[in-house]
C-alpha cells in the first residue's frame, strides 16, 4: 500500500465581508483569534499615491477569510496570502507592494507603492481595549512594534504615524448625527445618514430642546432642519455650548441674518456664531429633499476630515 502522504494545501484567501470600518475589522480579528489564529495587517507606508490612509487595516483568519482594505482592492488577496504564511511560521512580516516591491506582477493603479505590516495576534487584549473605548465614544490608539512583534494599547495621537520604532494607529468613534426637525428634509438626511453607517439620533420639533448635552461629543454633527427659528432655538444653544465638530442650520441668508441677531442678543460671540454653517450644506441652493440631504452629508463628511485629518 502506498503510504505517501497527500500534500497539505494552504487555505485559499476569500473575502468574508466588504467593510473598512475599523471596529468591525477588530471584532473580526478577535473572533478569528478565538477560533484558532488571526493576523492584523496595517498600512504603515505610502510611496506616492494610495487609495487608503496610513493605519488602514485588514484582518485575516487562519482559514483564509479576510476583511478590510489597505488599497483599492488590488493587493488584498496577496496580503491575505502573506498573512497566512506569517501565521504558519508564527512570525510577523512586512511586505511591500507597487513601486519598489519585489512583486513585479502586482501593480497599483495609482502608480505608487505601499508597505503593509502583518502582525500575528498573540492575544486580543489591546484590540478589545480599542473596542471598549469606541463603545464609550472615546478615541483610542495602538502601538505596533515590529522588533518586539507586539501590539499595545496607547493614548491616541492626532493621526496614524511612525513614532520612533513603533507604528501608532488611531481610532475614533463613528460620526454621530444629531438631527432636529420633522421636515421632509430631515427624513431624507436621516435615511442617507443611516445608509452611510452614521450614528443617527433624530429629535422632532417638540423634543428638540430635550437633547441632552452629553450626547453631543467631539465626533458629533448637529443638523438643524427647521423652518422656524423658534423651533431650533433651544437645541442650537445646546450645540453652541458643545464640542460638536459641525453645526448646520436650514434657512436662507436672510434667515441666518435674523439668527445671528438673536444669538448676538443672547451674548454669543462672533467665534461661537461663526461655528454655524448656514445656509446648511456643501452646495446650494437645493430645491428637493434628496439634493439637500446629499449636500448636508457631504458637508458633514468634509468637516470631519478637516477636524480629524
Amino acid at each position: 500500500m502506498d503510504q505517501t502522504l497527500a500534500p497539505i494545501t494552504a487555505p485559499i484567501p476569500v473575502r468574508a465581508a466588504s467593510t473598512d470600518d475599523p471596529a468591525e475589522l477588530l471584532r473580526f480579528a478577535i473572533d478569528a483569534h478565538g477560533l484558532g489564529a488571526a493576523a492584523l495587517a496595517t498600512l504603515v507606508e505610502i510611496r506616492g499615491g494610495a487609495a487608503r490612509a496610513l493605519g488602514a487595516h485588514m484582518a485575516v483568519a487562519a482559514d483564509g477569510r479576510f476583511c478590510g482594505y489597505v488599497s483599492g482592492g488590488c493587493v488584498e488577496a496577496a496580503v491575505a496570502s502573506e498573512a497566512l504564511l506569517a501565521m504558519a511560521e508564527g512570525r510577523d512580516r512586512t511586505v511591500k507592494f507597487g513601486d519598489g516591491s519585489p512583486f513585479f506582477d502586482i501593480v497599483l493603479p495609482c502608480g505608487g507603492g505601499i508597505a503593509v505590516a502583518i502582525h500575528v495576534l498573540k492575544d486580543v487584549g489591546a484590540l478589545q481595549h480599542v473596542l471598549d473605548r469606541l463603545e464609550r465614544r472615546q478615541a483610542a490608539g495602538l502601538a505596533y512594534s515590529p522588533e518586539r512583534q507586539t501590539l499595545e494599547a496607547v493614548d491616541p495621537l492626532p493621526r496614524a504615524c511612525w513614532h520612533e520604532r513603533d507604528f501608532l494607529t488611531v481610532y475614533r468613534p463613528r460620526t454621530r448625527i444629531v438631527l432636529s426637525g420633522r421636515t421632509i428634509e430631515a427624513q431624507a438626511v436621516a435615511r442617507l445618514a443611516e445608509a452611510s453607517a452614521y450614528d443617527v439620533i433624530v429629535r422632532g420639533q417638540d423634543e428638540g430642546a430635550k437633547v441632552a448635552a452629553d450626547i453631543i461629543d467631539p465626533f458629533t454633527a448637529v443638523v438643524l432642519l427647521h423652518h422656524d427659528l423658534d423651533a431650533e432655538a433651544a437645541i442650537l444653544e445646546t450645540a453652541l455650548h458643545s464640542p460638536a465638530f459641525y453645526i448646520g442650520a436650514l434657512g436662507s441668508t436672510r434667515t441666518h441674518h435674523r439668527r445671528v441677531e438673536r444669538l448676538t442678543a443672547m451674548a454669543f460671540g462672533k467665534d461661537d456664531i461663526g461655528r454655524i454653517k448656514a445656509p446648511i450644506g456643501m452646495f446650494g441652493p437645493t430645491r428637493d429633499a434628496t439634493s439637500l440631504a446629499l449636500s448636508v452629508l457631504a458637508d458633514v463628511a468634509a468637516a470631519r476630515l478637516v477636524a480629524y485629518a
